[in-house]
């Protein structure tokens, strides 16, 4: 057998390709989604380009850490870029919106390995201080698409045209995978397991019907109350029940149930479930606020993000230093201790806010939410058995996209909501025909002044009672923090600088 050490450099440079470009297409498709629609005829369907997209990256997340684990790192990795290729392909010769949406299926079906494998393999061929200081980096880096996306999808609109946003992911996916392919070697994992099919297909299910409920709100204007949904989530339930029964049984579950017998696994699940539920989907639609209240432009208000980079990336540098020397509880403590003040200042806005208040309290939340970008995926990786890096990592980042998915859905309703009371109390000054206008943040220009000042009084409130709902869930969180081990992050195995067995497609 050969004997060849991996091109860390090349397969790092490859890795983090991938993900900036997966997560780059989102941003670009979102600022091109009006054109696209147009030319393709597809209003009715508008909703199910990001819908059916982020439904194939949550519901294979789960499957193909299980995958890797069983069939190698790296060959899993590969059937994922190619996937999202074949997508990206698909979509940029689409010529109707099922041809599309099909491919944002397939695109969605291989960006649901990319995050979790790439952290993976970093952790195959880095030993733990050199990965805690470079997975304390990704997060940021993975800031910059949505920094750059709605430049380069305004750009490709205005001056090429909406095919090239996804054709341009081809000889950028093939390069990363090229060079993961040639530079990447893994030892070859010659034993065979049955994959539990059962399993797969019930979590798959489950997690369909739980996450088909937002989406439908979304997109049919549907109620959490209405019957489809209440019973989408009766389905889940039940289908969850059935999966936990099934993996009790199975030889090689999808995921192993003694998982949740693990101590950090749990508690960072349920830390990055409710942060992304409560705390980041309070901010979700802060962009409408500064519009229609504030007054800024779309590119403006996306741009306030920098407020929270600002205090995320240092943060997370720093985490990435300090996560091998103290112990990470303590480092989660303190920051979770920012956000609580973060979402008290967020729920004192008014119409008179100001720009700077709003980045202050975005660098203050940025402050605690950095310890996330890349700490609890190290956590994981150091906390579960080899054979199970996979599927372990691939479970905490399950949590946190439903947790994202559910939380923009549950805030956006109880902003409509909020929104809908308050024009109410206003229906007998404003007439029929603009209520509708102004229920979806169109301020009508012949709207009298004092009028306008209500109506953004009313949205000012909305978003004042969104931001005290998230305080609840910092606070929560917060508390979550500490029961988190009370250790110093150290290496089970050392990861060797050599001897590693060539074996193509592992």
């Amino acid at each position: 057998m050969v004997i060849q050490q991996s091109n860390k450099k090349l397969v790092l440079i490859g890795l983090l390709l991938g993900l900036i470009f997966s997560e780059l297409d989102q941003t670009i498709v979102s600022t091109a989604l009006p054109t696209i629609i147009r030319d393709l005829h597809g209003l009715s369907l508008f909703g199910w380009v990001a819908g059916i997209y982020m439904l194939a990256i949550t519901i294979f997340m789960p499957l193909f850490g299980k995958l890797a684990d069983l069939y190698g790192h790296k060959r899993i990795y590969m059937i994922c870029m190619a996937l999202f290729i074949a997508g990206s392909i698909i979509c940029g010769f689409a010529g109707s919106m099922i041809m599309l949406l099909a491919g944002r299926c397939i695109q969605g079906i291989g960006a649901g390995g990319l995050m979790p494998l790439a952290m993976i393999i970093i952790g195959d061929i880095f030993p733990l201080e050199q990965r805690a200081k470079i997975q304390s980096t990704v997060g940021p880096l993975l800031i910059l698409p949505q920094l750059i996306g709605p430049v380069m999808g305004g750009y490709f609109v205005s001056h090429v045209n909406w095919h090239w946003i996804f054709l341009v992911n081809i000889p950028v996916g093939l390069f990363a995978a090229f060079l993961v392919f040639r530079s990447l070697h893994l030892p070859i994992r010659t034993e065979r397991k049955a994959i539990d099919w059962a399993g797969a297909l019930t979590i798959t299910l489950a997690i369909l019907s739980l996450l088909l409920a937002p989406v439908l709100i979304d997109i049919q204007s549907l109620s959490w109350s209405s019957p489809v949904v209440l019973g989408l989530l009766a389905l889940s339930a039940v289908l969850i029940a059935l999966f936990i029964w099934i993996e009790s049984k199975a030889e090689e579950p999808i995921i192993p149930l003694r998982l949740f017998r693990n101590r950090s696994v749990v508690v960072l699940s349920v830390i990055v479930f409710l942060t992304m539920l409560g705390i980041m989907g309070g901010t979700s639609a802060l962009p409408f606020f500064a519009q229609n209240v504030m007054g800024l432009t779309p590119t403006a208000s996306g741009y306030l993000n920098l407020g929270f980079m600002a205090g995320a990336i240092p943060v997370s540098i720093l985490c990435g230093f300090l996560i091998t020397r103290i112990a990470y509880k303590y480092l989660f403590i303190a920051s979770f201790l920012f956000p609580i003040g973060s979402y008290f200042m967020l729920s004192r806005i008014s119409v008179d806010v100001t720009v700077i208040y709003i980045l202050v309290a975005f660098f203050i939340l940025g402050l605690g939410i950095g310890v996330l970008f890349g700490s609890d995926n190290l956590i994981v990786q150091e906390s579960v058995d080899k054979e199970h890096s996979g599927v372990g990592l691939a479970t905490v980042q399950l949590f946190q996209s439903l947790g994202a998915t559910l939380g923009f859905s549950i805030f956006g309703s109880l902003l409509s909501k909020g929104i809908g009371d308050g024009i109410a109390g206003l229906s007998d000054h404003i007439p029929d025909a603009m209520k509708a206008s102004i229920m979806n943040g169109g301020i009508p220009s012949e709207l009298p002044a004092e009028m306008v000042l209500k109506v953004k009084t009313v949205y000012a409130d909305a978003f004042q009672m969104i931001f005290t709902i998230s305080i609840s869930f910092a606070v929560v969180t917060f508390l979550v923090c500490w029961l988190l081990k009370n250790e110093v992050l150290s290496s089970k195995e050392q990861v060797p600088a050599s001897n590693v067995s060539v074996g193509p497609g592992t």
